[in-house]
């Protein structure tokens, strides 16, 4: 069995961010929420400098955004940011399918059907904040092969800047059994070692989320 990679130790930067990212996935601060330093110290334990720290990478993620006169607050989602970035996650992870070329076998398989079998238990009880771990997990174990070692950093840089992907199950619940049977369907073509297949799967599966997104955040501004 593949074990899940050991976390590295964290800063009082990173335990401020972390508690920032989960008052936003959670949905307590909503997008346009001011982020205030001392109430974030004081919900963490700790001082407001690394605070501070946080917000600042938090900011250049696009978690959240500095506005004028106010401060750091909230990022909401946008049609166009959402097309931008969904659209390079799917060439690179269709490419990094592509350049892994082998079958699906051994440990990584394993590994893959452990978090298949952890995103069912998810969809049946809607619980959004697993799904979308376990979707990063799913994506990270297809695409960190031998070759593709360069395409998954990359991809790394990309999650980290729409891990807010969360908040888009949010916002489209329904799309966690459709997302689910679309990472079956990717899986299955791997392990029989149609990799081509797989890739043009893997980019119609993001292209999917992306219009799915795209929808939701239409309906939720009134936009038509």
């Amino acid at each position: 069995m593949m074990a899940e990679p050991r976390s590295p130790f964290r800063t009082k930067a990173d335990l401020a961010a972390e508690h920032i990212k989960h008052l936003i996935m959670t949905g307590a601060a909503a997008p346009g929420t001011k982020i205030i330093t001392r109430v974030v110290a004081e919900a963490v334990g700790i001082s407001e400098t690394p605070v501070r720290e946080a917000i600042k990478q938090l900011c250049s993620e696009e978690w959240l955004v500095e506005r004028p006169h106010v401060g750091a607050v909230v990022a909401a989602f946008t049609v166009e940011n959402v097309r931008e970035l969904y659209s390079v996650r799917a060439v690179l992870t269709a490419l990094a399918l592509e350049l892994g070329g082998e079958a699906l076998t051994g440990e990584r398989l394993t590994a893959v059907d452990e978090v298949l079998a952890g995103c069912e238990i998810a969809v049946r009880d809607g619980d959004v904040a697993t799904f979308a771990r376990l979707n990063r997990r799913f994506h990270s174990l297809l695409c960190d092969t031998e070759h593709s070692r360069l395409t998954h950093r990359m991809l790394q840089g990309l999650w980290a800047r729409t891990e807010t992907a969360q908040r888009g199950f949010r916002l489209v619940p329904w799309r966690l059994p459709q997302s689910h049977a679309e990472h079956v369907a990717i899986r299955d073509v791997l392990v029989a070692g149609d990799i081509a297949l797989a890739s043009r799967l893997q980019h119609a599966h993001e292209m999917a989320a992306m219009e799915a997104l795209i929808d939701g955040i239409r309906e939720t501004s009134g936009d038509v």
